[in-house]
């Protein structure tokens, strides 16, 4: 293989590395360099055996001694995902869009039954079943990465009841002998010659028929309008019937994994958008807890009070908010905090706006009859203007917030937050705050102005 050109591809959640390589005749190839012999060993076992079953999954050419890099088929440039992408943009779900993702899920029990048909499911990676052990990492993950990151308030006892009466529910009923996909999404269809082709299954292992289904279809990002789910569950139902009866409750224990699945995804992008500030995953927080709390409004997992809580607290919180999206108006949130506790980050995942310094002015909470005030109270205002340190500063935050808010409404942007710190987050933060964010209502009408004082709320 005469290489030519290797291009780097953006890389995801995952570490392992891709790039496209071209040779001299122009032709394409996808070289993959992991870091993990064990999954590129499950990969390239399970693609051979995926490929020999008729599943459309990329042909490898070309394999190192030790397994650690290989090169297959190129598939292009274009997912499903890409589809879709289009569709939420354009606000029009065309018919490709609808008829690829009717065709992945008529495929998804072929790839269930067929690849796990003569399969040695040890080598698969990290673990060859899916299991109550399995199903409890991924309970902890999403508490430890999601819950905990988020600064909930945890009943411990009452939540690891919880955990354990829920793995009892997803593992009850179900003894199939399929393949579990495990990353089962639009990301990782391919779309080539008019159909879907199957990537990044390393993951893959032994488990229930319904896990992929809830990962497919409520994928959080995908955001299928709620009939197109219901056709699509109904398409997976009847190529289901190929290999097995349907499930008397069926549909009950795909909520569950629904369920479960979103508690999944909660965790991973808690980790990656909380913890590693990656954007991409923050903005995607709001829209799976939404999906969670249509579960739980349906009533059917009353049996978990103490999970149910803690999602909604979640959900209720300003950081969880969805944002708004581009053509909307700009939404301006002002904050006051302590700078003690750390600058407030910015969950719109665009970046950390203006942040003032107000430990400059004379501080009132250093005087008694000031301490148990807040810079709303009119004692503490009184005290600040009369120093005469507060306006001029003012001054100076308004000669540069208020350009930056007509270049944004402008331009369309729809973000812009400005944080105001001082020693508590309680006296000159607070008046700074509440001072612009009433200026700003009242000079632009037109865009949303939130105010928030951390420390107080």
């Amino acid at each position: 293989m005469d290489i030519v050109r290797q291009q780097i591809l953006p890389g995801a959640g995952s570490k392992r590395r891709y790039s496209r390589l071209t040779d001299s005749e122009g032709r394409t190839y996808i070289r993959l360099d992991g870091i993990n012999r064990a999954e590129n060993h499950a990969f390239l076992v399970l693609n051979r055996h995926m490929e020999a079953a008729g599943i459309r999954v990329p042909h490898v050419m070309e394999v190192s001694g030790d397994e650690m890099s290989y090169i297959q088929e190129d598939l292009g440039s274009r997912s499903l995902y890409d589809c879709i992408a289009r569709c939420q943009k354009e606000g029009v779900w065309d018919e490709e869009t609808r008829r690829l993702a009717k065709e992945v899920m008529g495929d998804l029990p072929r790839i269930q039954f067929l690849t796990a048909r003569d399969l040695d499911f040890s080598v698969c990676y990290p673990v060859p079943e899916f299991t109550r052990q399995s199903v409890l990492w991924d309970l902890y993950y999403f508490k430890y990465c999601f819950l905990k990151v988020a600064h909930l308030d945890i009943d411990e006892p009452a939540l690891e009841a919880e955990f354990q009466h829920f793995a009892d529910q997803l593992l009850l009923s179900d003894t199939t002998q399929t393949f579990l996909y495990r990353d089962f999404q639009s990301r990782n269809v391919m779309v080539k010659d008019g159909h879907p082709w199957y990537i990044d299954f390393q993951g893959g292992r032994r488990g229930p028929v319904y896990y992929d289904v809830a990962s497919f279809v409520w994928q959080s990002r995908a955001a299928y309008p709620e009939d197109f789910k219901r056709e699509l569950v109904e398409t997976y139902k009847m190529s289901l019937q190929t290999f097995m009866p349907l499930p008397e409750d069926f549909d009950r224990q795909l909520r569950r994994f629904v369920f479960f699945r979103m508690l999944q995804v909660l965790g991973a992008y808690g980790f990656l958008g909380l913890v590693e500030h990656k954007a991409m995953f923050l903005t995607s927080i709001p829209a799976t807890l939404e999906t969670v709390s249509i579960l739980l409004k349906m009533g059917e997992f009353n049996s978990f009070p103490t999970l149910s809580r803690l999602l909604a607290e979640a959900a209720a919180m300003d950081k969880f908010r969805r944002q708004p999206e581009k053509g909307e108006k700009l939404t301006v949130k002002v904050q006051s905090f302590s700078f003690k506790k750390g600058i407030p980050e910015d969950y719109s995942g665009n970046g950390g706006g203006f942040v003032f310094d107000c430990r400059a002015p004379h501080n009132p909470g250093r005087y008694p009859e000031y301490r148990h005030l807040t810079g709303k109270d009119r004692p503490v205002i009184d005290f600040l203007e009369q120093q005469g340190e507060i306006q001029p500063f003012m001054e100076h935050v308004y000669g540069l917030v208020e350009p930056a808010v007509e270049t944004y409404s402008r331009r369309g942007f729809t973000s812009l937050m400005v944080s105001f710190g001082c020693t508590g987050g309680q006296h000159r933060s607070v008046y700074c705050a509440q001072h612009l964010a009433d200026r700003l209502r009242e000079k632009y009408p037109d865009i949303i102005v939130e105010l928030h004082h951390r420390e107080q709320e």
